[in-house]
């Protein structure tokens, strides 16, 4: 039996801006953006070559803003996932890999898979991460 994750839910303080962080600045895709009424908004979108999406709004899911904490992306290229981040004017940590059990800045030396990371956050403080896993290592 598969066990699909299809969708992660964020919570956020400000649909527009988060929407506007998602869609304008990282290139996620708009699946959904539904209002009913003002007590109720979901949007949801979808990160490039995704099965999972990531959804928030009004009274949608639960949770304080912020409290979503580590959530990874998988790329090809962790150098180029962070130049994007920086053309979006994302504060980022940069290129980091572990080295003796502690973080160091650089790519892996050996690019092993999963073996470089850029830590950010959305502008509500929710954690995401980019993990590198090259073609070749798929």
């Amino acid at each position: 039996m598969d066990w699909k994750l299809e969708l992660v839910v964020a919570p956020v303080t400000d649909v527009d801006r988060a929407k506007e962080f998602y869609v304008d600045k990282l290139g996620f895709t708009l699946d959904v953006d539904h209002k009913a009424g003002d007590a109720f908004r979901v949007v949801q979108v979808t990160p490039p070559g995704s099965a999972c999406s990531i959804t928030f709004g009004i009274n949608v899911g639960a949770g304080e803003p912020g409290t979503l904490k580590g959530v990874h992306f998988v790329v090809e290229d962790i150098e180029a996932a962070a130049k994007h981040l920086d053309a979006a004017g994302i504060e980022h940590s940069g290129p980091q890999h572990f080295e003796d059990g502690r973080q160091t800045a650089g790519v892996h030396p050996k690019r092993e898979k999963y073996g470089s990371f850029v830590f950010f956050a959305d502008p509500d403080g929710n954690s995401l991460v980019l993990q590198e896993v090259r073609a070749q290592d798929r």
